[in-house]
């Protein structure tokens, strides 16, 4: 290919040829958006979802800002998962690849889980651009091992996320040993209330950039819902999951615990379970993802928190074992099937009292299609809320005839027996209206 949209933006030839070799022509919405404005030097916060060319979008300029002669730290990124950091760590590998010889960019990754010692003998050269996790960035800047103080640009990643996990303490304290002109990029699918305070502190009227979802989930994914009635949730799910036989699947819960239950109760069934939550270990982790990459696992049970960030290629299916207390996570989860024009079916095992949050999904745009599961075989069901649609009709019918029966205004012997005689009348030509 030997034109793209992206020679607009006067990045590098090493970047532009990068930008070929991945075979990118048109910038997506977020890139467009958001190249100019950091190529500027102005702060921005980015509202996007996953999937929408993120990562290029601040990885690309921030290529095109450093200065290869000065061996110094220029650019941070932070990100609150380890896998997430690495993502990112090896997107700009894939780019630097193309720096002409005596202009290489130098970048490191710093996380949890590896050899801090080790990490400190090399940082007698300090790299142009540092991606890592919060906590183990500023332990390197306490120990006077990392010098953030001459990098100008500060990323954070997923920001919903790090406040969730409490990292946002970290990521401050590293600011705050930057310089006070500092370009600040914040990327975040939810802009929470809590997470202000710290935007504020760093960022003086910062341009904001919201990549509005075209729909609220991909196009090509089917929203299916299963009503647990009272079943056995594990024996339901490994009914879903055996009649699917997908090419990878996966199961979300809310907490680690209910992972670990989930799991269990599977494996117990002869199902090959891969699990990635908050208790596995670094060394257990690695190992888990490494198998999860290799396809060791058909099935696989997570949490949110610890499954955001995690690109993992194939994901046909995606269950719900229960609805995420924060609903935008609902489309985090959905979102991990049919990527890359590939279609998906997601499953949500719902229960009487996830009605409101049912309805709330609808209300952003999600389709669901009710299904029910017996002996391994899907049948459709009746649209859940047509009982609430056929007692409305009844209250509006019962409305409309009380307000045509008039109370007379001398009351005679049997009028109440005459009035619902009157009313009975009027509802059953209503019905017939309706039926017709």
């Amino acid at each position: 290919m030997n034109e793209t949209k992206f020679d607009r933006f006067n990045l590098k030839p090493f970047i532009i040829e990068a930008v070929k070799e991945f075979g990118f022509y048109e910038p997506t919405e977020i890139q467009e958006r958001m190249i100019p404005a950091v190529l500027k030097g102005e702060s921005a916060i980015g509202q996007s979802q996953t999937g929408t060319g993120k990562t290029h979008s601040y990885v690309l300029p921030i290529l095109q800002k450093v200065d290869p002669s000065r061996q110094e730290v220029q650019a941070i990124i932070t990100a609150p998962t380890r896998e997430l950091a690495n993502q990112i760590y090896h997107e700009i590998l894939k780019v630097t690849e193309y720096c002409p010889e005596g202009e290489e960019i130098t970048a490191r990754c710093y996380i949890g889980g590896t050899d801090k010692q080790r990490t400190i003998e090399k940082l007698k050269k300090q790299p142009h651009v540092v991606v890592g996790t919060p906590g183990r960035i500023n332990d390197l800047v306490k120990e006077q091992a990392l010098f953030v103080h001459t990098a100008e640009i500060l990323i954070v990643d997923e920001a919903d996320l790090m406040l969730d996990m409490g990292f946002i303490e970290d990521v401050d304290q590293v600011a705050a040993r930057m310089p006070e002109k500092l370009q600040m990029l914040v990327f975040s699918a939810t802009i929470p209330e809590k997470l202000k305070p710290f935007l504020k502190k760093y960022m003086d009227n910062p341009k904001y950039i919201h990549v509005e979802p075209k729909q609220a989930a991909a196009a090509n994914i089917e929203h299916w819902l299963l009503p647990s009635r009272h079943r056995n949730k594990v024996e339901l799910v490994y009914q879903a999951l055996t009649s699917f036989n997908p090419y990878l699947a996966i199961v979300f819960t809310n907490t680690k615990k209910k992972a670990d239950e989930v799991a269990d109760g599977l494996i117990s069934k002869g199902l090959k379970v891969g699990r990635i939550h908050g208790d596995l270990n670094p060394r257990e982790r690695k190992k888990m993802m490494k198998q999860i990459l290799d396809l060791e696992f058909q099935y696989i049970v997570a949490t949110d928190l610890a499954a955001r960030g995690i690109d993992i290629q194939g994901i046909s299916h995606v269950i719900n074992y229960e609805l995420p207390t924060d609903l935008d996570f609902y489309i985090h989860r959905v979102g991990r099937t049919a990527r890359a024009g590939f279609s998906g079916i997601a499953v949500t095992v719902y229960e009487t009292s996830d009605e409101d949050a049912l309805n709330r999904l609808e209300k952003m745009g999600i389709e669901f299609k009710h299904k029910d599961l017996q002996k391994g075989e899907w049948t459709n069901l009746d649209n859940r809320n047509k009982r609430k649609t056929r007692q409305k009709q009844t209250d509006d019918i019962d409305k409309k005839a009380a307000s045509l029966v008039q109370k007379p205004k001398k009351v005679k012997p049997g009028y109440k027996k005459k009035m619902k005689w009157e009313m009975d009348k009027i509802k059953k030509r209503e019905r017939r209206i309706k039926r017709k």
